[in-house]
């Protein structure tokens, strides 16, 4: 029973440690746009610039969208193809585990009289983020293509710039849609 018990609990560790670090992506797309024709992008600063998160954050994403676009063979430009801007959104979420039920009092020796209900609830928050990127005609001033990932954000500074490439490489994974099809 104790064996059960610890392979159970490893496994409910586990599935939340892996769901944790997973990025849902989704993209939409123009599909009259001639992706073949963008080759040059700059950042749309009055989109970017209504983001609501922190100028740090705001940097740490352009960078890794900058970084994925030049990986991709587009370059930055004054006079660009494209025009690039994001919009985040999050929420807080409260998990509740309850589990009154079992061995209570003092001791685990088998007595009727400590075994029933009890109180064992733990309560832990987490915060979901989603993050967009609008890629725009600069020519058209039109939205040719959306990329959105939701996924769990994290609050170690340390490892903030990890899950926002995370983010961004997933997310950009999607771009050009003639790829993916």
């Amino acid at each position: 029973m104790k064996n059960t018990l610890k392979l159970l609990s490893f496994v409910v560790i586990a599935t939340i440690f892996t769901s944790c670090s997973s990025v849902r992506v989704a993209s939409d797309y123009d599909k009259r746009a001639s992706f073949d024709n963008y080759k040059t992008f700059a950042f749309f600063k009055t989109g970017i610039d209504k983001a609501e998160i922190n100028d740090i954050d705001k940097r740490r994403i352009l960078r890794a969208i900058e970084s994925e676009l030049l990986a991709k063979g587009y370059t930055k430009s004054e006079t660009p193809d494209i025009l690039v801007s994001i919009f985040t959104k999050s929420r807080e979420k409260v998990n509740v585990y309850n589990n009154g039920w079992g061995p209570y009092g003092y001791g685990w020796g088998w007595n009727p009289w400590y075994w029933g209900p009890y109180n064992n609830t733990s309560v832990s928050t987490s915060t979901e983020g989603t993050l967009y990127i609008d890629l725009i005609d600069a020519n058209k001033k039109e939205l040719v293509w959306q990329g959105m990932g939701t996924g769990y954000l994290t609050k170690n500074i340390d490892k903030k710039e990890e899950r926002i490439n995370e983010f961004v490489a997933k997310i950009m994974e999607k771009y050009p849609p003639e790829l993916n099809q």
